[in-house]
């Protein structure tokens, strides 16, 4: 049989590890799987955004490279252009004519933007607020040709662009650099309208080293450089140039916001930096799904399927042990029933022995000679009865012990409902509930047969306690019946003198005493708690009491 144990364990070692090795194995390949076809959608998505940032780009210089000599004030510089600029397909959101133009042409300006039926055709700041032309001393950068031209890209010829915070910047460096530059994300149409970019390109008159304006593109943010497939593996954020913490990110409808991202948040798995207008820019790219976690559950199923076909063959030879061990249980378990009977008999033979043994003693001493038999008779069945009541709470406790308590609260105490009972709910144990039983029958029938002499019902007081603690504590029981004198209470007889003074205290292992006051009769027990409690007792009952457990291969 240990042989037999002994393959099983080393089957199942084996299965566990090559288990283990399988689930491994399938979560490194399904982790390197994800990885690559991440990282080839990532360098997929890069390229076509630099393809597509390449190509707005170029159709920016070759809107520049068309213009021939351009003229500075005028309003239609971008309608040779439209048929050209519209064949690159570029999603652009507005194409505009921003001329460089001296403060000596800023009235012709104005009367061409009137001439060419724009609304607002006067010379105005950015935000449209009124701006002082006398006051300038140096060349402003006004708006003077939109594509395409509608209601709403009409109202925006006559901005002077060179004070706006983000374009203003931007045209001054396009001067400065003489080639393309691209802004900071800017709101694009109205001040909160959708998140885009925009480049502008000088244009230069043939010969002159001097730009006379801007050819500039403005482009959606969202789908310049943030679309994305809904099926993708990723989603791509486009970093802040101004703030390196904070990101550009746009939602399934195409309206891009920013998030500021925090030292607790996640990096981006792979930054990839694509260049447009002269500068670069960097995307981060964040996992959609956790490669990791699908690794791990991945593994976790072949574990559990390696583990299922291991547990299959294990139970095939656990199956084989088991026939084999059941019928040496089977013997054990009629062993351990066979002893528990014999423990069982020999425990019922002892307290039958003791019952019987009271019992005796009760009847020799009530119906000694001479006694009056009828109130002998009564007093024999009133102590039986009181034994059998104790039995049959200890019965229903599995001879566990009793709560003293019920005790009063039983049948057999003659006027129970007189006596006030006050003391802790403590159990006490089988031996000491027969001798607390006959002491509380003895007692309270004594009371009883004080009532015919003082024409009044005595009150009875029944109270105990424990003091002390651990082995040093004792219990202490006092019975005091009041309106009771010697002079009218009938005395014990001589099984109530033996059972009070002698019987009780030497079967809880203490003393007593009895006496009158001027009002009352007080008898008093005390008794160390380990007797009336009897711990060793208990546990023995209680293992006899027990189930009988099957014997298992451990206890062999």
């Amino acid at each position: 049989m240990v042989r037999l144990g002994f393959v099983i364990g080393f089957v199942a070692v084996i299965g566990v590890l090559l288990s283990g090795l399988a689930a491994w194995r399938a979560h490194d390949q399904e982790l390197t799987i994800d990885r690559i076809a991440l990282s080839r959608a990532i360098d997929v998505h890069a390229s076509l955004v630099q393809e597509r940032l390449i190509e707005r780009e170029l159709l920016a210089r070759v809107a520049s490279g068309l213009f021939r000599s351009p003229a500075t004030v005028q309003a239609n510089m971008l309608h040779p252009l439209r048929a050209s600029i519209y064949a690159f397909k570029t999603d652009f959101v507005i194409a505009g004519w921003v001329a460089h133009l001296q403060p000596s042409e800023l009235s012709e300006a104005s009367a061409t933007l009137a001439a060419a039926g724009f609304p607002n055709p006067h010379i105005r700041s950015f935000d449209d607020s009124p701006r002082d032309l006398g006051s300038l001393d140096k060349p402003i950068d006004v708006l003077m040709d939109v594509e395409p031209q509608n209601a709403e890209t009409n109202a925006f010829a006559g901005r002077s662009l060179d004070e706006h915070p983000i374009l203003g910047p931007m045209l001054a460096q396009a001067m400065q650099t003489k080639t393309s530059v691209v802004s900071d994300p800017v709101n694009l149409l109205q001040p909160d309208g959708p998140m885009g970019l925009v480049i502008a390109t000088p244009v230069f008159p043939e010969g002159s080293d001097t730009a006379a304006g801007f050819v500039t593109f403005s482009y959606r943010l969202a789908s310049l450089m943030l679309t994305n497939d809904e099926l993708s593996l990723f989603s791509v954020v486009l970093k802040d140039p101004r703030n390196p913490a904070s990101e550009w990110i746009a939602d399934d409808s195409g309206n891009v916001t920013t998030r500021l991202r925090r030292p607790a948040d996640p990096v981006p798995l792979v930054l990839r930096t694509v260049t447009f207008g002269g500068r670069d820019w960097s995307l981060g790219y964040y996992p959609k799904t956790n490669s990791a976690l699908r690794a791990q559950r991945l593994a976790v199923v072949v574990a559990a399927i390696g583990l299922a076909l291991t547990s299959i063959i294990c139970g095939l030879f656990g199956y084989v042990a088991y026939n084999n061990l059941r019928l040496s249980r089977e013997i054990q378990v009629r062993i351990s029933f066979e002893r528990r009977l014999t423990a069982v008999i020999d425990e019922l033979n002892h307290r039958v022995k003791n019952i019987l043994a009271v019992i005796q003693s009760i009847v020799t001493r009530t119906l000694r000679h001479g006694s009056d038999i009828e109130v002998a008779r009564e007093l024999l069945i009133g102590r039986i009865h009181a034994m059998s009541n104790v039995v049959s709470l200890l019965s229903e406790s599995q001879w566990q012990g009793v709560k003293l308590r019920g005790l009063f609260e039983a049948r057999a105490i003659p006027n129970a409902d007189r006596i006030a009972v006050d003391g802790p709910d403590i159990t006490v144990s089988a031996r000491a509930a027969q001798s607390l039983s006959l002491l509380f029958f003895e007692l309270a029938s004594h009371s009883d047969e004080g009532l015919s002499l003082v024409g009044k019902h005595p009150h009875v007081v029944a109270h105990w306690a424990v003091d002390g603690d651990g082995s040093e504590s004792m219990f202490r029981f006092r019975w005091e019946e009041f309106n009771t004198s010697a002079a009218t209470r009938r005395e014990d007889s001589d099984f109530g003198i033996i059972l009070l003074d002698r019987v009780a205290p030497e079967a809880l292992g203490g003393y007593s005493k009895r006496y009158f006051t001027e009002v009352s009769y007080v008898y008093e027990l005390a008794a160390p708690m380990e007797t009336v409690v009897d711990m060793i007792e208990r546990d023995r009952t209680q293992q006899i009491s027990a189930p009988i457990k099957p014997a298992t291969a451990s206890d062999r």
